[in-house]
């Protein structure tokens, strides 16, 4: 079974949240150039903003060694043989935080968040097709203790995806 590459981040449910970043109006530039291009070269960022190249490569590194900033590639799944996207909404009786956590060492498990409203979790999957996305969900999501409820929203075309919403 072939596995979608991504940038993992998994954060301790029960850990305190990081401290905020003070971000300057260089560091705003600095993130919007980085969100059009990650590959873009510091010497051409320096241009941009306005700064050497040395106080750019300083200010990402601060950025990410603070958590505030992480550059990864964003693939499409279909271009890479996942044809089944879909968002799971799933309730919960128990420790919400040891179901969330369970679900996130599931490989095809690729956002999971706990919230308030309908659903305990919010889970969105990858699956190569519909067959795969019914093992995910009878054989590891349903399977963990605690799983009371399931409902599967099947993603038919993707209207809209944005990564440049960080620094407004």
């Amino acid at each position: 079974m072939a596995r979608a590459a991504r940038a993992t981040k998994i954060t301790q449910l029960d850990s305190v949240p990081p401290s905020k970043v003070t971000l300057d109006e260089a560091d705003r530039l600095i993130i919007e150039v980085l969100q059009r291009d990650g590959r873009r070269p510091y010497g051409s960022i320096a241009t941009e903003v306005g700064l050497s190249e040395a106080a750019v490569r300083r200010r990402v590194a601060r950025l990410r060694e603070s958590g505030a900033l992480e550059i990864v590639a964003v693939t499409d799944p279909l271009q890479l043989g996942f044809h089944r996207e879909a968002m799971l909404g799933v309730k919960v009786t128990g420790d919400v935080r040891e179901v969330a956590n369970a679900i996130a060492d599931i490989d095809e498990a690729i956002y999971v968040v706990m919230c308030a409203g309908s659903f305990d979790i919010i889970v969105e999957v990858i699956a190569e097709d519909d067959e795969h996305l019914v093992k995910v969900l009878n054989e590891q999501i349903r399977a963990i203790d605690g799983v009371t409820e399931v409902e599967t929203f099947v993603y038919l075309k993707l209207a809209k995806q944005t990564y440049s919403w960080g620094t407004r």
